[in-house]
């Protein structure tokens, strides 16, 4: 049985989880929702079971002001009384709030994949780092306006590295991690970037076995590099993510085909193609496009490609170190000495320097840079040098949470505001689905079939709109859209 509880009254949003005794915390599972509910952004699950406390990911919060704030917030536990976290992949809004987790009292354990523990250090002590620059160009601002207070980054880069020495075991695809008497933990692969799985809990007492499976971010079927999802066969309760739960993806070939289109037209009439990218995934997968394209003859031999992301460059030298994560052609071509992740005329742009010299090109190259989502990097100032020129395109290739500069421009912004100036939107706009890493609408229902009947399936980690749409498919079966703060008894 499952049975809804309302948070207990708290300050914001956040509804408040005492921690029981542990007679009482033995006899019941139960689940609690933190972040992602009804949200894109800012995963974070808990699960009480057998006197432990376990976190389902640990996210950030990412879009507008007001989730800035929310960061910032009570995480709605307290983090000194969890004993494990359980991370499914390393996108910052799954493991973005890990380092503020310690800050605030967590001396447990994170256990994750091989690939996604190497990822995580490198997205966390970015976005600490990125923190740091923008509490030290705000607090300049308020200077400036007589205001002596100094804005602090939500974590530092020391609190980044401090984090890494709660990360202790790492768990591989299928096999079980005893985490207490009767409570064990099994990864499956997710598909969605490397090193990504869906955590399966299993809890055993009185000769009853409970199980909780939670998908993280479940891929995009068919893309070249990454193995297909493989969920288990069986769960009690699933908690799904929905982020396109209300669309289907156009297929990968004509995306594919699509960006060939773009960047050929834009290269044609002397503009620069300038790509927000996410430099997890997304960013290899472009390459191995380009590459592909070149060698096809689909793009012209001598066009500039340049991947302005330090975070994106040392990302696809991680991938090349994790085969067990690709799928058995991207392995292949690397066993073979073949890189499928270098197209010709190749740039990596890591310092920031370099990257001022990019903005002088003003014609015959592709631009990669972060964020995808246009919240911070290096992209801002590409878009700044090109979104105002005709001649120019900007070629969406990713999700865009809402509030963000990038669903602005998606959305038919006229000009968009950055670095204090509104610049105008004149160049051309394209939104190309089909690259999601993210399963569309029938993945995500084929990958719900495969693990067969449960008692309740708990949607989160998508807006309302998408979560109502695949909630009405999923027929026959309970559904429930959990709220932030909501706590159920499984």
């Amino acid at each position: 049985m499952v049975r809804g509880v309302r948070p207990a009254a708290s300050s914001g949003r956040r509804g408040r989880l005492t921690r029981q005794d542990d007679q009482s915390r033995g006899r019941i599972v139960k689940l609690s929702f933190h972040g992602a509910d009804r949200a894109v952004t800012g995963s974070c699950h808990l699960v009480e079971c057998l006197n432990r406390r376990v976190l389902i990911d640990c996210g950030l919060f990412q879009g507008s002001r007001d989730l800035v704030e929310e960061n910032s917030a009570a995480f709605g536990f307290d983090p000194a009384t969890i004993d494990y976290v359980l991370l499914t992949h390393a996108h910052l809004d799954h493991c973005g709030r890990i380092p503020l987790l310690a800050k605030r009292g967590f001396r447990g354990e994170v256990i994750t994949t091989a690939a996604s523990r190497e990822l995580a250090r490198l997205v966390l002590v970015d976005a600490a780092h990125l923190q740091e620059e923008d509490a030290q160009r705000r607090s300049r601002q308020w200077r400036r306006r007589g205001e002596e207070e100094a804005l602090q980054p939500l974590f530092s880069v020391v609190d980044a590295l401090d984090c890494f020495d709660r990360f202790g075991r790492t768990a591989e695809y299928g096999k079980p991690l005893q985490l207490a008497e009767g409570l064990r933990a099994t990864y499956f692969d997710a598909g969605h970037i490397l090193g990504s799985a869906s955590i399966l809990i299993e809890a055993a007492e009185h000769g009853r076995t409970r199980s909780v499976l939670f998908s993280g971010d479940i891929g995009n079927a068919g893309r070249p590099l990454l193995r297909l999802p493989s969920p288990p066969a069986r769960a009690d309760i699933i908690v799904m993510e929905s982020t396109y739960g209300d669309r289907r993806h156009r297929s990968l070939q004509d995306s594919v085909e699509e960006l060939y289109g773009a960047i050929g037209s834009t290269l044609a009439r002397g503009g620069n193609v300038i790509i927000p990218t996410f430099a997890l995934e997304r960013a290899q997968e472009l390459l191995y496009a380009l590459r592909e394209g070149v060698e096809c003859s689909r793009l012209p031999p001598a066009m500039q490609i340049f991947l302005d992301s330090p975070m994106a460059i040392s990302a696809t030298e991680i991938f090349k170190r994790h085969p067990e994560c690709l799928s058995s052609e991207a392995a292949s071509m690397f066993r073979e000495g073949r890189d499928p992740l270098q197209p010709a005329n190749l740039r990596l742009v890591r310092e920031s320097a370099d990257s001022v010299a990019v903005n002088r090109i003003t014609g015959g190259a592709v631009i990669m840079a972060g964020s995808g989502m246009c919240t911070g990097g290096r992209i801002r100032h590409h878009l700044r040098h090109n979104i105002w020129r005709k001649e120019s395109a900007v070629v969406f290739v990713g999700y865009a949470a809402s509030g963000t500069i990038a669903r602005q421009i998606i959305d038919g912004a006229r000009s968009v505001r950055m670095f204090g100036e509104d610049i105008a939107v004149r160049s051309t706009i394209y939104t190309i689905n089909g690259f999601s890493a993210h399963a569309d609408q029938p993945e995500l229902l084929a990958w719900r079939r495969a693990i067969g009947g449960c008692e309740a399936t708990f949607l989160v980690h998508g807006e309302e709109p998408a979560m109502h749409a695949l909630a009405a498919r999923l027929e026959g079966q309970r559904v429930e859209l959990p709220r932030l703060g909501d706590v159920f008894d499984l």
